[in-house]
């Protein structure tokens, strides 16, 4: 494998990097937490659950102005069409879903009257007045559109896998730390 291939720069790799950490320890944490009984360690890993989420969201943010205002490297013309295509697909619902899965939580957050309030300090507005049914519905959202965010990931990992090992591409060579920022 060549080192020519076209990398992201080093701040959309740190973002990608960085939010990829933060849901490889969120979605896990949600699993286990729900399942738990109220207790003094629930409500501290709650905290730290939207801790992270709102930290993921503000990421997204800062991640989507940066690719609004820098190119992004072409994928290799050995990749075929419909691997672009379904790449972008895969790309776009994944943006998506960086923002609705947060806010998702956020929303649940405020209809079950639980104040969000970033590592501890910083207070979040309420997005909605406390209803305990629609709460009950939020969950079931928030739930979903992490099970949708987790089989995108899998699709995403999948297809890195398959360009490392079966086409031997150097498409995972773009979006790896350590090299020369593009």
């Amino acid at each position: 494998m060549s080192n020519s291939v076209e990398r992201y720069n080093n701040t959309a790799i740190a973002l990608h990097w960085l939010i990829a950490l933060l849901i490889f320890v969120a979605f896990p944490m949600g699993l286990y937490m729900s399942d738990m009984k109220l207790s003094p360690t629930k409500l501290q890993l709650i905290s730290y659950h939207k801790w992270i989420g709102v930290t993921v969201f503000v990421l997204a943010i800062i991640r989507i102005i940066w690719r609004a205002t820098h190119t992004p490297p072409a994928l290799p013309d050995s990749i075929s069409r419909m691997q672009k295509i379904g790449s972008n697909i895969v790309h776009g619902f994944l943006y998506v879903l960086l923002f609705a899965v947060p806010v998702s939580g956020w929303l649940m957050s405020s209809a079950k009257g639980f104040k969000t309030v970033w590592f501890g300090v910083l207070p979040l507005p309420d997005l909605l007045s406390k209803d305990k049914a629609l709460g009950e519905v939020l969950e079931g959202v928030h739930q979903s559109l992490n099970y949708m965010l987790l089989l995108l990931v899998v699709l995403h990992v999948a297809a890195l896998i398959k360009h490392r090992f079966i086409d031997k591409d150097e498409v995972l060579n773009r979006m790896l730390p350590g090299g020369k920022d593009a």
